[in-house]
């Protein structure tokens, strides 16, 4: 899977309470637009239409600390098309729950994703380090 980058402001808006990533809906959101250091949230990006894929929510497997360290352990999601679904290159957390749907962290896949009906792309987490780590 593609690396992960953080969005520069999550780490302000977490400190400020903007964030409960242990119960907020996180969401995936597709872009084919190279990411911009001042987008901070959902309207911010030019999403693609999503009428021929499935749910994008993300299941959160756990979200706690061991020893001063927190951990975000996300299930694995696969997306489905069930038509032809534009192309995306960059895929987005996001927080589905907190006010102005805040950015969490952006993955860069390195080229264009095209999908067409029965194509699936799956999104494959680290169960064991998990998607972020706090320390």
């Amino acid at each position: 899977m593609a690396t992960f980058t953080k969005i520069n402001s999550f780490v302000e808006k977490l400190a400020e309470k903007s964030f409960n990533l242990g119960s907020d809906t996180l969401t995936i959101a597709l872009t084919n637009t190279a990411h911009t250091a001042s987008w901070s949230q959902l309207s911010d990006l030019t999403q693609i239409s999503y009428t021929n894929i499935s749910a994008r929510v993300l299941t959160i497997s756990s979200s706690a600390q061991t020893s001063g360290t927190y951990k975000l352990v996300l299930a694995d999601l696969t997306l489905t098309a069930s038509g032809t679904v534009p192309t995306w290159r960059y895929a987005y957390i996001y927080d589905d729950t907190a006010t102005n749907d805040e950015l969490i962290a952006y993955f860069d896949n390195g080229s264009a994703i095209d999908m067409q009906s029965g194509d699936t792309f799956t999104f494959d987490f680290d169960a064991t380090n998990g998607v972020l780590q706090l320390v």
